[in-house]
């Protein structure tokens, strides 16, 4: 039987390299690189009995650079964050901000009236009220009991 030597560092080294590489996986793409590529804007649903309220943070932009379409199911919200350089002869310029296009498609709970959405654009924040279809408000379904 051989004798192997037990080197505490190494396995540490080891372990880190693995969590780091756990870490690279789960975050996306969008957030290691910070050389341009576009960015998903986070989204944010409230349901009520009448209405899905959708909010999608998108600071910088303008209303004109939103695109918002919305079918009975889902909510597809897409817009171009353009850089605005300034050169400069003697000095640098560092930039961290995101620019570029983006394109976020959300799934709805429920369907919608997609020809009564109300937009609101304040803030940075883009608001979305999005009715309930009829047909979805005041679903009920009668089940019927087997075994009589």
């Amino acid at each position: 039987m051989a004798l192997i030597r037990w080197e505490p560092l190494r396995e540490m080294d080891s372990l880190q390299r693995e969590m780091n590489r756990l870490f690279d996986s789960l975050t996306p793409a969008t957030d290691r690189a910070s050389n341009g590529v576009a960015f998903v804007p986070p989204a944010e649903i409230d349901e009520t009995p009448e209405t899905i309220h959708l909010k999608l943070e998108v600071p910088g932009m303008e209303a004109q650079d939103l695109d918002v379409q919305v079918t009975a199911e889902a909510v597809a919200i897409s817009g171009e964050r353009r850089a605005q350089t300034k050169t400069e002869e003697k000095g640098i310029t560092r930039s961290e901000f995101r620019y570029g296009s983006f394109r976020r498609v959300i799934p709805l709970p429920t369907r919608i009236q997609n020809d009564s959405v109300e937009a609101e654009y304040k803030n940075g924040v883009l608001h979305l009220n999005l009715p309930k279809a009829e047909a979805e408000k005041n679903r009920v379904v009668k089940v019927q009991i087997g075994g009589q």
